[in-house]
């Protein structure tokens, strides 16, 4: 068969949409400028500040010792429109229009970016001294509170409320840390591994009440449900997020069970001409043999790579490339540098590096012999050693692995 007598000519979108201006969108719209794309690039973020990275809002940002987060893009030279300020509100594949706050917006490939929302506080939305830590606009709230070295209360000892804690602390602010569960990253990690972290609190000065909740917020008080009363100048929650994605109910577009936007192995969605990338979309893992749902800033710089490529791809005809990266994340907690790399759910055993009462350690859990995650704390050697071990499927030595002075890529089987 000829060229000439394949099937319909393709050609490029003339007009991408990305609807979140994070870390996501941001990557994706430059990818594709990167790539080649030549057409129409729209950026449309809810906030009305310059595109900005999170991580630093938890760190320097909140401390004071940056301004702001601002991505060091220039989208005028890039070729980028910007539309900040203005909040998505729905979408009509059959139209290929989104809606938003400020008119509909035509698109022939829309890219879905919109990353996650905090989850809130039961009973405490509008209550004075209730904060978040998640927008420039939560920060800017936040610092004075720490400038004042309020009493505080954080409602939740995953990492950002461990984050938050360790700035808090470093600002001179006493502060309670209440989780329901039994232990702090209680619903991350193993409890053979955060064992050890919930020493780390104490050692920061850090009260730290498992088993508890926040009934309700009173002036200068929480409020336990076993009627203990904590001095809380400010409460900060930090109990998870979920995909900011309502915008999407009756549009026809899949979502999974934790309200995010199912795409599959190339980040495509159930909706022609719309892929879904960062927080908000979880994605087929054939490495692990699961759908994966990655709220880390690391998922939200590579995945645009992939949609950037297929976009065009699909306009060429290109064999789609798949997604399938080996999950990565780091915190920075009460003195310590954590990195986690890949994903321990269907591990069958562990193995300690070094001990876990010293500064640094790290922990491997391997599937038969194969490596398939690696948690390190001020162990960066082990992370980077480990994480290549991990994407390409090496055989380890249990026995050789255990042992913190050998360089783990010599650990193989």
């Amino acid at each position: 068969m000829s060229e000439q007598t394949q099937g319909p000519e393709r050609s490029e979108p003339g007009r991408v949409v990305v609807a979140g201006a994070g870390m996501a969108g941001v990557q994706t719209a430059l990818a594709l400028r990167e790539q080649g794309f030549t057409g129409t690039v729209t950026l449309i973020g809810a906030e009305p500040h310059q595109p900005y990275d999170r991580p630093p809002l938890s760190k320097a940002v909140l401390l004071g010792k940056a301004e702001d987060s601002a991505f060091d893009v220039d989208f005028e030279d890039a070729g980028i429109e910007l539309r900040l300020g203005c909040e998505v509100l729905g979408l009509r594949p059959a139209d290929h229009e989104l809606d938003t706050e400020n008119g509909p917006v035509p698109y022939d490939v829309l890219v879905v970016a919109t990353g996650a929302e905090p989850v809130r506080l039961p009973g405490a939305e509008g209550v004075p001294g209730v904060h978040l830590l998640r927008t420039l606009d939560d920060v800017a709230r936040l610092r004075p509170v720490l400038a004042r070295q309020h009493d505080i209360v954080v409602v939740g000892a995953g990492w950002i409320g461990a984050e938050f804690a360790t700035a808090a602390r470093e600002a001179g602010c006493a502060v309670t840390v209440v989780e329901a569960g039994e232990r702090p990253l209680v619903e991350a990690l193993p409890a053979e591994v955060t064992a050890p972290m919930a020493a780390w609190y104490a050692e920061a000065g850090v009260t730290l009440r498992t088993h508890a909740r926040v009934e309700r917020v009173e002036p200068g008080a929480a409020v336990l449900d076993d009627g203990t009363r904590l001095p809380a100048g400010a409460v900060v929650v930090g109990i998870g997020a979920r995909p900011a994605t309502a915008w999407l109910a009756g549009s026809g577009i899949e979502l999974g069970t934790h309200g995010e936007v199912v795409a599959d192995r190339h980040l495509t969605t159930s909706l022609p001409d719309v892929y879904a990338v960062g927080d908000c979309a979880s994605f087929p893992s054939g490495r692990y043999g699961e759908r994966l749902l990655v709220h880390h800033w690391d998922n939200a710089l590579q995945g645009p790579r992939t949609v950037a490529v297929n976009i065009l791809g699909a306009a060429t005809g290109r064999e789609p490339v798949v997604y399938d990266p080996v999950p990565y994340f780091w915190s920075e907690q009460f003195g310590r540098f954590v990195q986690y790399a890949g994903h321990h759910a269907d591990a069958d055993r562990t193995v300690w590096r070094g001990d876990p009462a010293e500064a640094a350690w790290s922990v491997c859990w391997l599937r038969g012999s194969r490596l398939v995650a690696l948690l390190a704390v001020g162990r960066p050697r082990d992370l980077a050693q480990g994480r290549r071990l991990i994407e390409a499927g090496t055989a380890m030595d249990a026995e050789l692995l255990a042992d913190p002075a050998r360089p783990l890529k010599s650990a193989t089987a």
